[in-house]
């Protein structure tokens, strides 16, 4: 009697250390990420991923074995098609070259979602939610035989305007960068429909119920402090390291695509493209949401990895400050003659000068001083390590001092040895220190607003100040420069800090 095919998968893949599936070599990234691990190095698969039960041979993925699974998604394909001979190529080349779920799709029928409702309409097609009970394929269920499907409360139908006529290149150029960017900090694609009525094809999406970054702030009950924030604008910059180690440029970045579900997503790749890509600004304009388009870029000039990063910084200073960028005043030429000439967003004072250095670092008017993808995310990574170090310092140094107290309340040498530590950690973690000096300030002013309301209701914004990406085009604007006139950048006036100069000592190592 054959023996049954056992599960020979690791049971855990940590993604702080290794990427949930291989990555094919190439050449096109400048930025080495050590959680990478390449399709040919056979023993680091194993290490990560384990074994095939069926084949024996190491792990493509997490629970994933791209030759046997991309035999036994061949042998379907006679089991169904989308009617469209483009995409049922499109998909079935996608599941042959699938080493994980997550850059897998299918095609899924209209008829399998549930409870269709409409949420918004974007600049380039309509946003509806829907439950899909049958769920998208995880991972093939080597005891049982059979696909292990995972069930979510919903999911995102997104159409594509004017799709219904001919299946665009846009929509699956889109689709595309979803399946060749690593998902993590990244929306997931699912799959492909096409609505029954309306013929319009549309993209099956991870749902994100907390909405986008400026839903999640205006709608959160709680005070959400600066540890927690930088955890997330880690995992956002996490994810823009994945799309610029992939070759590409995002294009599109604002806090509108930042959507949550708990943690932080990069949303809405359709402008996503090689970055090595030589462009040509069209007459009609560029697309984009104004307050977080690099100045270069409204000149007309190439979109780079660092125009991404000047979008960061502007989405990163919302985040932080909670105000919209130029929220009442006409997203019109002036304003973009403006940026050119240096207007950035006004800084908080509540945000920790550490954190206010970083912003300016990224929306600088010369983009070759920003920072690269990879450095925002060592430099948040870094930080988010040392409060929670910090914080597990601060407890056991608690629990040591109540013990010295029981022990000897007057012995000096306890107390001389308390001072060096608050000396060390005042060296090691300024970051800890900022912030918690800026939590007690925003901490009160939470407390201290009237009532719970959603926070948009208060929010009075021109109507001329548009957040849609939307077709640009200004000419003769100026050479993008750095103001001069700091007047109106409030940094942390109300902070005091151990160390004035650390936080330019700290971050120049970064970058020089």
């Amino acid at each position: 009697m054959e023996e049954k095919p056992k599960n020979l998968w690791k049971t855990f893949v940590d993604y702080n250390k290794y990427q949930y599936y291989v990555k094919i070599s190439t050449t096109e990234s400048e930025d080495v990420d050590e959680r990478v691990v390449y399709m040919e190095d056979l023993e680091k698969r194993k290490q990560v991923y384990g074994i095939c039960g069926e084949c024996k041979e190491p792990g493509t993925g997490e629970n994933w074995c791209q030759p046997c699974n991309a035999k036994r998604l061949k042998d379907d394909f006679e089991n169904w098609t989308s009617g469209n001979e483009i995409i049922d190529e499109f998909i079935q080349q996608s599941q042959l070259n699938a080493v994980h779920y997550l850059n897998y799709i299918e095609w899924i029928p209209f008829e399998k979602f549930q409870n269709i409702t409409y949420i918004a309409e974007g600049g380039f097609g309509k946003i509806y939610s829907a439950e899909w009970p049958e769920g998208y394929i995880y991972n093939w269920d080597i005891e049982n035989q059979e696909w292990h499907r995972v069930h979510r409360e919903k999911y995102v139908l997104k159409s594509l305007k004017n799709s219904s006529n001919n299946i665009s290149s846009d929509f699956l150029n889109e689709i595309k960068s979803y399946l060749h960017i690593y998902l993590v900090d990244i929306i997931q694609c699912y799959g492909i429909t096409q609505d029954s009525i309306t013929k319009e094809y549309m993209m099956v999406l991870y749902y994100c119920g907390d909405g986008n970054l400026r839903n999640y702030l205006n709608e959160s009950v709680v005070y959400l402090d600066y540890e927690s924030k930088i955890n997330n604008l880690r995992d956002i910059a996490r994810g823009l390291f994945d799309i610029h180690n992939a070759g590409k440029v995002h294009k599109d970045f604002h806090s509108g695509n930042i959507l949550f579900y708990g943690i932080p997503y990069i949303s809405d790749l359709g402008m996503c493209q090689p970055a090595n890509k030589e462009q040509t600004v069209k007459e009609e304009g560029i697309y984009g949401v104004l307050p977080f388009m690099a100045p270069e870029v409204l000149r007309g000039r190439q979109y780079t990895k660092e125009a991404d990063i000047y979008s960061f910084g502007i989405m990163m200073n919302e985040f932080l400050s909670e105000e919209i960028p130029f929220n009442d005043i006409p997203h019109d030429e002036f304003l973009a003659f403006n940026i050119c000439k240096g207007l950035r967003p006004k800084i908080s004072e509540d945000i920790p000068k550490l954190l206010a250095d970083l912003i300016i670092k990224c929306w600088d008017a010369e983009k070759e001083n920003r920072p690269t993808a990879k450095v925002l995310f060592k430099i948040l990574d870094k930080w988010n390590d040392e409060i929670e170090n910090s914080k597990d310092s601060k407890d056991s140094e608690d629990d040591e001092d109540i013990e010295n107290v029981r022990d000897n309340e007057n012995n000096e040498d306890c107390e001389n040895n308390k001072n060096t530590k608050d000396n060390e950690n005042s060296q090691k973690s300024e970051i800890y220190f900022q912030i918690k000096e800026c939590d007690k300030i925003g901490e009160k002013k939470f407390k201290t607003r009237s009532n719970f309301e959603n926070k948009s209701k208060s929010i009075q914004t021109h109507p001329q100040a548009i957040y849609t990406s939307r077709l640009i085009n200004f000419k003769n604007l100026p050479k993008p420069v750095n103001s001069t006139d700091l007047s109106a950048i409030q940094i942390n006036s109300g902070v005091n800090y151990n160390i004035q100069s650390a936080s330019a000592n700290l971050l120049s190592k970064y970058f020089y």
